[in-house]
C-alpha cells in the first residue's frame, strides 16, 4: 500500500466566517481514502513581507508555512477576490514563498467559489504568481465551485452532498496527478 497523498489546504481569507475557508474545511472533511489534508489557517499571523527578514532564522510563522509546504505533496488554494485581484494578505503569503523554493515544481490547484462573473481576477492573478514561483498547475483541479449563500452548516462546512462530492472529486484529481507524477 502506498503512502497517502498529502495536500496542504490554504485559504486566502482572514475572515473567521469565510466561505473560502469553509470550502477547504469541507474538503478536509470529505477527503477520500489515501488523501491526507492539512488546513493552514495562519494567514493573519504572517508579518508583512520584507526581504531583509527572509533569512535564517525565519520569523516563526514563515518557518511553519514553509515547512508545511515542503511536507505537502500538493497545495490547494481557495481565495476570495478583493478589488478585482488577490487579497493583500494572501499575496503576502505567496511573497513569503518566493525565497524559500518550497513551491518550485510543487503541484498546485485552486478553487473559485465566487458566483459566475466574480473571482476571475483573483484566479488570473494567482495563475501569474504561481507561474512565477515555478509551480506545476493541475489544470483539471482548478475549478469554480460556487458556494450558495446559506450553504455552510453550523460545523463550518458545506452541507450539500453534491457539493461535498465535487470537492472530493477535486481532491482525487490532485491525488491522481501526484501519483502519476511519482511514477514518471
Amino acid at each position: 500500500m502506498s503512502d497517502p497523498v498529502s495536500i496542504l489546504l490554504v485559504s486566502g481569507s482572514t475572515r473567521a466566517a469565510s466561505s473560502n475557508t469553509a470550502v477547504l474545511r469541507t474538503a478536509a472533511a470529505v477527503a477520500p481514502a489515501g488523501i491526507h489534508t492539512e488546513l493552514h489557517l495562519g494567514l493573519a499571523e504572517l508579518p508583512a513581507f520584507n526581504p531583509e527578514l527572509d533569512v535564517e532564522p525565519l520569523p516563526p510563522p514563515i518557518a511553519r508555512l514553509r515547512a508545511r509546504i515542503a511536507a505537502a505533496d500538493a497545495v490547494l488554494f481557495c481565495t476570495p477576490e478583493y478589488a478585482g485581484a488577490l487579497p493583500g494578505s494572501f499575496k503576502n503569503l505567496l511573497d513569503w514563498t518566493v525565497g524559500g523554493g518550497e513551491m518550485y515544481r510543487k503541484p498546485v490547484a485552486w478553487l473559485n467559489v465566487a458566483p459566475e462573473g466574480r473571482g476571475d481576477g483573483a484566479s488570473a492573478e494567482l495563475a501569474v504568481v504561481l507561474g512565477y514561483l515555478g509551480t506545476e498547475v493541475i489544470e483539471a483541479a482548478c475549478v469554480r465551485l460556487t458556494l450558495a449563500p446559506g450553504a455552510v452548516g453550523g460545523d463550518g462546512t458545506a452541507t450539500d452532498p453534491a457539493y461535498r462530492d465535487a470537492l472530493a472529486a477535486v481532491l482525487r484529481t490532485v491525488q491522481h496527478h501526484v501519483a502519476g507524477a511519482a511514477r514518471t
